[in-house]
Parts: structure tokens; C-alpha cells; sequence
């Protein structure tokens, strides 16, 4: 208590210098946590707006051929069709787990005096999983619907809310006309506003019947297995549009033939500019940290040479080099702790601040909603560990010019 005491004494007497010292210290921890806080929050929005599908799937598109290939130009459109979706589940069932197509359409979509203009989408099953659709009553598309031709559409909330405005919900089991066809609602998609579009789902071979398709199918969709790494995901890609090229008379490496969306690939890309970011996050805060720990460190100094006659008087009146060591290291971690404390409280709140600002306001773009910050925050541990390292480089700080002060000569000090 003693020597608290007097390092109270000796700040309240140093008014300027301890808080420029402590705000050196506080200013370092703050910017560094809200650095740290907003990159997280970038990163969580950015993560949570793509994770509307899972990673390991793939999406194939036909493209035009950019080669002359078996005695044909370049310039041919390439047309994908069912051989290619039966090619896709049989001799790729190594990594292929399922497959599913998709097909295309406008049309209106009526009940009694109600109506919506909606895009159709003939789909398989596995375009649920693909997609993570959630229902909100009923069910979706099943393999039964594909093989009877039913005319059933699984239709989302938002649309519903149209034709029923009072219930939408209840709109499952009705009988509805899409165009001069009447289709039965099987299920009602839950309304998800971060998407770009709310299609009406139907079965893939009703689609294919009812707009006279034969066998056309405009992208193909599966999920995969057994692909790791970016060198595993190439060599499928590369063997997998080869086959398919070849289908149709393109050379076996046109990249521009067909077209692979792979979404794993995609993650694998973002997931390392996410650590790019991260780390310049955590670099640009160190920097900011150190320059707090350079101002400690000054400030100590020009403590130590203003209180070099005191530390001489307390030598000649018989004070050990420890004692005095230990002032000077005492009153460094009592000030740097103290305003690394309240620097990371300070940080804690703008962190909160944002969350309750920019995290929970969306943003309309027309087509759907999105948010710039997710939970814009760091952990505790992180902000405990980061104010704990600045106490500790405090310490160092002040140990050099400490030790300074225990060796000095009272005569010397006295002069």
C-alpha cells in the first residue's frame, strides 16, 4: 500500500506525463480491438451472405465453343442435355453423390383474382440441399414427383402472401393455375430476403413435358466427395469437362465449352482472403500497439532522468538498487495495466456500438437484403491477451531505464 501510495503521489504530481503515457497505452489497446472487431464483423457478413449453399457442390453451365474441334468451327453453343446429367451420376459416382437439373420459365401463377408474375424452375430433390432451402409447411419436390410428371410447385412465402394475403400459409393443398394448368402447392419455401430471386419451384420433368424441352437441360447441379484439396477439385474439373465436351464434338480442354461453378474451390478461395485479412487486421493493430509501447517507453525515460536526483538521495540515505527498481517497474505495470484496461473497455464499447449500429441494420439492394456487419466483436480472451502483452511490453519498457536508475552513483546524481 506503500508504494501504491506513492506511485499515486508521484502521478498526481506528474499530471501530463501520466496521461500522456496512459493514453499512449489506451489509445494502442482501443484501436486495436475495433480494428479487430470490424474486420470479424466483415468476415461474418461475408461468411453468413455465402453461405446459402453447401460447399460441395458443383453448378454446370453450357458455353460456346471457343476451338475448332472434329471438323466444326468455334463459336458452337453447347447445349447440355439428360446424357450429360446420366454421365454426371454414373461415371463420376466415385465423387458424384447426387445429381439434379435444371430447367427455366415464366409464367403467371393464379388463385381466383389474385396473381403473380413468377420465373418456374424445374429442379430435382437435391436442389433442397443444394441451396439449404427451408419450408415453411408442406414439403419439397421428391423423387415421385419427377417420376409421375406430377403438377405440384413448392412456391415461396413472399409470393404466397400474394395470393392469400391474410393467410399464406394456408395456401398448401390449394389448386392453383400457372399459366392455363392447374398445379397442387405441395410446399411453401420460408421467405429468405438475403437471396437475389424467389423462384417457384416445380418438378424437372414436368418442366421438360409442359414447355416441349425433349431432353434440353440448362444447368446441371450435384455434390461431391473426395475432393480436399485445389489440386483434387483441378483434376476432376479438368477430367470432368473433357467427357462432357466431348459429348458434344468440343475439344476435351475448351475451358469456355462448359462452364464449372465449383462452390468448394470458391470457399477455399475466400477462406484464405479471410486469413489475408485477418492478418493485415492483426498487423496494422500490432503497429498501432507498438507505437503505444514506443510512447511508454519514452515517457519512462524522461521519468527516470527527471527523477534521477530523487533516486540519488534515496541511495545516499541507504535505498537498495532493488527497492528502486521495483518503483519504477511497479509504477509501469499500475500505469499501463490501468489504461490498457479502460483502452479495452473503450474498445469493447465501440465494438457494441457497431453491432447495435451497422450490425443490425440490413441493406436493400432491389433484389434482396444483405448486412455489412455480422456480431462486429472480439472475444474476450482476445482483448485480455492483447492488454496483457501491452503490460508486459510496459514492463520492459520501463526495465531498461529502471536498471539505469538502480546503477546510478549518488554523487553522480547529485551533481
Amino acid at each position: 500500500m506503500e508504494l501504491l501510495n506513492e506511485i499515486w503521489q508521484t502521478a498526481r504530481r506528474n499530471k501530463l506525463r501520466t496521461s500522456l503515457t496512459g493514453f499512449a497505452v489506451a489509445w494502442g489497446i482501443f484501436m486495436l480491438v475495433v480494428l479487430l472487431g470490424a474486420g470479424n464483423g466483415l468476415i461474418n457478413a461475408q461468411q453468413q451472405n455465402s453461405g446459402q449453399w453447401v460447399d460441395n457442390s458443383m453448378m454446370i453451365f453450357g458455353g460456346v465453343t471457343s476451338k475448332p474441334y472434329d471438323g466444326l468451327k468455334e463459336g458452337r453453343n453447347v447445349q447440355l442435355d439428360d446424357n450429360d446429367l446420366v454421365t454426371t451420376q454414373t461415371r463420376f459416382r466415385q465423387n458424384v453423390d447426387k445429381a439434379g437439373a435444371l430447367l427455366y420459365a415464366s409464367s403467371d401463377i393464379t388463385l381466383g383474382e389474385n396473381y403473380v408474375s413468377s420465373q418456374l424452375r424445374g429442379v430435382y430433390p437435391i436442389d433442397a440441399e443444394i441451396n439449404k432451402k427451408k419450408l415453411a409447411a408442406g414439403r419439397f419436390i421428391n423423387d415421385i414427383d419427377l417420376r409421375d410428371r406430377r403438377k405440384v410447385l413448392v412456391i415461396p412465402e413472399n409470393q404466397a402472401r400474394e395470393l392469400l394475403p391474410h393467410n399464406p400459409r394456408s395456401l398448401l393443398g390449394k389448386v392453383v393455375k400457372v399459366g392455363d394448368l392447374a398445379f397442387t402447392v405441395v410446399g411453401i419455401e420460408q421467405e429468405d430476403k438475403s437471396r437475389m430471386s424467389s423462384d417457384v419451384d416445380v418438378p424437372f420433368t414436368t418442366m421438360q413435358t409442359i414447355y416441349n424441352q425433349g431432353n434440353h437441360v440448362e444447368r446441371i447441379a450435384f455434390t461431391f466427395h473426395g475432393l480436399a484439396t485445389e489440386a483434387d477439385n483441378a483434376a476432376f474439373e479438368q477430367r470432368y469437362r473433357a467427357t462432357i465436351n466431348r459429348q458434344h464434338r468440343a475439344a476435351p480442354d475448351d475451358e469456355d465449352a462448359i462452364w464449372i461453378w465449383n462452390r468448394f474451390t470458391q470457399a477455399m478461395q475466400m477462406q484464405k482472403g479471410i486469413g489475408i485479412l485477418q492478418t493485415a487486421l492483426w498487423i496494422i493493430g500490432l503497429f498501432t500497439l507498438l507505437s503505444g509501447i514506443v510512447g511508454v517507453s519514452n515517457i519512462m525515460l524522461i521519468t527516470v532522468r527527471e527523477r534521477t536526483r530523487e533516486f540519488g538521495i534515496r541511495k545516499a540515505i541507504g535505498a537498495s538498487p532493488s527497492s528502486i527498481l521495483r518503483i519504477i517497474i511497479t509504477e509501469s505495470v499500475v500505469i499501463t495495466g490501468l489504461f490498457g484496461y479502460v483502452g479495452m473497455l473503450l474498445g469493447i464499447a465501440a465494438n457494441l456500438y457497431m453491432d447495435a449500429t451497422l450490425g443490425s441494420k440490413p441493406i436493400e439492394t432491389g433484389l434482396f437484403t444483405t448486412t455489412v456487419f455480422v456480431d462486429p466483436t472480439v472475444s474476450l480472451g482476445t482483448c485480455v491477451g492483447v492488454t496483457a502483452v501491452l503490460v508486459v511490453a510496459g514492463t520492459i519498457a520501463g526495465l531498461m531505464p529502471a536498471l539505469k536508475a538502480a546503477r546510478v552513483r549518488p554523487v553522480e546524481a547529485l551533481k
